[in-house]
């Protein structure tokens, strides 16, 4: 499994994003040039330019028309994908953490960090009126909102925060669940092909499967670093698992020590199956293609790796 390395990022990976036919893959990092590849060969398709600071986040419309940007310089970007214009730009108060499109592509989510005295909030926008939110939703100190994606159908959102809890909250800003799923904060939260389930990866060393519709814990995959990033297969019952050891104590340890793979496991059974080398730092993204046949994994080295399966994985059985 020889894998495509993409060097387009002059720092360390953020947040990779497959569209939903798969041929697209989007890259952030902590320089200010999201950038877009072709998935099946690694082609840089080109860069959307217009952000001041480092791009935490990134998302893309079902239909693969918009693409939503957020970052430190306290905006938040809608592009049109194919030409790579900025359409709109929505203003915060502090740097953007994550953002997303609704199922319709109607909608757009964005969450702030709680910074320079001004709490972190969650904003709901609808793309053609972008002057104003239709919700917004402050959130208490120390509960700020580290992850978060649409529900199925665009009826709530779900959101991981720094105290490790998930929540949901309706469009018009109220809490109708909340589960206490980790014990320190969640880094991530990706959605299955079908929306029924939700894994959040979390500093807690472990990634935890959850029903979407109700937030009750499901599975938990244990490793014994801190978990960065985490996606489903849509082929096959297997998770990739994405971390290592904290970014800033890298440099006093080797990449063996680190720890520094990606690591899969099976879905029911939470039994690790295998472990994927290469990245020169911690893991901090991974996407799974949508057909299940590839996955991809962005780390602090500021490359972007699509690994594409040989044909024994496929034909690889648990035994149980």
């Amino acid at each position: 499994m020889k894998p495509l390395m993409l060097h387009g990022h002059e720092r360390s990976i953020t947040q990779i994003k497959y569209n939903r036919d798969g041929d697209l893959l989007f890259s952030t990092a902590k320089d200010p040039r999201p950038t877009v590849w072709y998935s099946q060969n690694g082609e840089r398709l080109g860069t959307f330019e217009g952000h001041n600071g480092a791009v935490w986040c990134v998302d893309v419309s079902w239909d693969t028309q918009h693409v939503i940007t957020g970052a430190a310089d306290s905006t938040s970007r809608i592009w049109n994908c194919e030409t790579g214009v900025q359409l709109h730009e929505l203003k915060t108060y502090s740097a953007v953490r994550t953002c997303g499109f609704s199922y319709s592509g109607k909608q757009v989510l964005i969450s702030t960090d709680s910074q320079m005295g001004k709490p972190c909030e969650l904003s709901i926008f609808d793309i053609n009126k972008t002057d104003k939110s239709i919700t917004t939703i402050g959130m208490p100190s120390g509960q700020k909102i580290t992850a978060a994606c649409w529900g199925p159908l665009d009826q709530y959102i779900i959101t991981g925060h720094e105290d490790g809890t998930l929540r949901h909250y309706t469009i018009d800003g109220k809490m109708v669940h909340q589960a206490r799923t980790h014990t320190k904060a969640i880094n991530s939260l990706q959605a299955s092909l079908d929306q029924t389930m939700i894994i959040s990866s979390s500093k807690d060393h472990t990634a935890k499967l959850s029903d979407s519709g109700t937030l009750e814990h499901k599975k938990t995959y244990k490793t014994e670093r801190p978990v960065n990033s985490a996606a489903m297969s849509s082929l096959r019952p297997h998770v990739v698992l994405g971390g290592g050891q904290e970014a800033m104590d890298v440099t006093t340890t080797s990449t063996r020590i680190g720890k520094f793979d990606a690591r899969f496991y099976h879905t029911v059974f939470e039994e690790e199956i295998g472990r994927v080398k290469g990245h020169f730092g911690p893991i901090n993204s991974v996407a799974f293609h949508p057909n299940g046949k590839s996955y991809s994994s962005g780390g602090e080295d500021g490359y972007v790796r699509i690994h594409t399966f040989d044909s024994s994985y496929f034909e690889f059985d648990f035994e149980h």
